[in-house]
């Protein structure tokens, strides 16, 4: 068996892994778009490293465009097999593969075709079949497949794996990326069958998330100074799927005590509205303490201060509105979306502020301003920065260094023969290899772009 890395191998971007069986079955996991790597983005979004009309079949561990963002060019390129995953990936899929067909087609020009189309999409959502977490399914002799839950965004799923390979079962695991153990709204990361082979991500490898228990007074802080006392605009730039719905749980919980400051909320994105009506619809995927907050509030994303906003006009309106509020819109690099007019807008003001709230590449518009960048460019214009840059690290939707170990404690080291470390900068991924292997973990690797490890 071979594994083959061809993208988020020492970068946080572009998820695929190949796993090639020696009968010549070639399984992908994951098909991502890459995003915020300079001039590699381009390159690599538009070649594969290997022939789609070649594999058995795709396997997605979650709906994030970074994990899903390339199935329709996949398709386009000549892959007709199936897409596994989970029934609520499909349904997010569905929002953020339009979405993304959209911006491909409204982006391209004479000298640049889109990445593909709208009908690459809608032929590639048609070739998507879902199975549920924890119901072993055989794709076919070679290949059976067992979803568990990894407590991330909705639907997201470690990828377990029982290969017939060269006259022997193997067992790999493939984690996608890892929720929290102390998510406020989903179920935590599940224990999984024992593996082989384990492909796990690392983004927050290094380091301790702050902890959740004082997260809603932090955040009704921000919007007292911010909002009431600078009388600035706090604007929340957040992905569409899992942080956006976090945060609305934490300013809906505030407003349902009272203690959130008379000022309006704005989620200003269609995507955002979209994804929270599936999580609405989708409660059984909730961790026990939400479904006991359900039977108080039957409605955790929505309150009265609260506006979701999905016409462009409205959104254009609240560059124009000069009164304090609250504006949570995508995408939360910054890198496109309606968040680019907000923080035009805002920036040079002093008394706003931006409330970062999760991982931002170095090069993107959000790494930029993290880093303090004093002017930015944004749609061609360049922009003084003013105002003040907030950091929040609890709302991460990604897994620290605790719950990473605490994922794999599931596991019996000594039957784990290879530990490949992905989805993470290199120097992450150094400083959780070390710490696995002081954590009685072996043959951890960090695996290179293009690399093919036989395994």
């Amino acid at each position: 068996m071979t594994i083959s890395f061809y993208g988020a191998a020492q970068a946080v971007t572009g998820s695929k892994h190949l796993v090639t069986l020696e009968n010549g079955k070639r399984i992908l996991l994951d098909c991502g778009l890459t995003q915020g790597m300079g001039d590699k983005t381009e390159e690599r979004n538009r070649s594969f490293d290997f022939e789609p009309e070649n594999l058995s079949c795709l396997i997605l561990s979650h709906a994030h465009i970074d994990h899903s963002g390339l199935i329709p060019r996949l398709v386009r390129e000549g892959y007709t097999g199936p897409v596994y995953c989970t029934p609520p990936t499909l349904e997010l899929c569905e929002l953020l593969l339009r979405d993304s067909a959209r911006i491909q087609q409204s982006n391209c020009n004479s000298a640049n075709e889109p990445l593909y189309t709208e009908e690459d999409t809608e032929k590639a959502l048609q070739q998507f079949v879902t199975v549920p977490y924890d119901q072993p399914f055989t794709i076919d002799e070679d290949i059976e497949l067992l979803f568990t839950d990894t407590g991330h965004v909705l639907g997201s799923a470690a990828i377990n794996l029982k290969l017939q390979d060269d006259g022997r079962e193997r067992t790999l695991c493939f984690s996608g990326d890892i929720g929290r153990f102390a998510n406020r709204i989903l179920n935590p990361p599940q224990a999984f069958p024992q593996a082989e082979i384990i492909i796990c991500e690392s983004t927050y490898g290094n380091r301790v998330h702050d902890s959740l228990e004082n997260t809603e007074e932090r955040l009704q802080k921000i919007v007292q100074e911010v909002c009431v006392e600078r009388q600035g605009k706090l604007l929340i730039p957040a992905f569409s799927i899992g942080r956006t719905q976090e945060l609305i749980y934490s300013l809906n919980y505030l407003a349902e005590e009272g203690r959130l400051p008379e000022v309006k909320v704005f989620v200003d994105s269609p995507l955002s509205v979209y994804a929270t009506d599936i999580m609405r619809e989708n409660p059984q995927y909730f961790r026990e303490t939400m479904q006991e907050y359900l039977k108080e509030d039957p409605d955790p994303f929505g309150f009265p201060q609260l506006t979701y906003i999905t016409e462009v006009d409205d959104s254009k309106e609240l560059n124009k509105i000069e009164e304090p509020c609250v504006i949570i819109s995508s995408s939360g690099m910054m890198e496109a979306g309606r968040i680019q007019h907000h923080l035009r807008t805002n920036l040079p003001d002093a008394n706003s502020a931006v409330l970062i709230t999760g991982y931002c590449e170095p090069s993107t518009l959000g790494g930029k301003l993290m880093n303090g960048a004093e002017k930015v460019y944004i749609m061609g214009d360049e922009v003084d920065v003013k105002a003040e840059m907030l950091i929040m690290k609890e709302y991460s939707a990604h897994a620290d260094y605790g719950d990473i170990a605490k994922f794999l404690h599931c596991q019996d080291k000594e039957q784990i023969q290879r530990i490949f470390l992905v989805h993470g900068e290199t120097s992450v991924m150094g400083q959780l290899k070390e710490d696995l292997s002081e954590l009685g973990y072996r043959n951890i690797e960090i695996p290179e772009f293009r690399l093919s490890y036989v395994v």
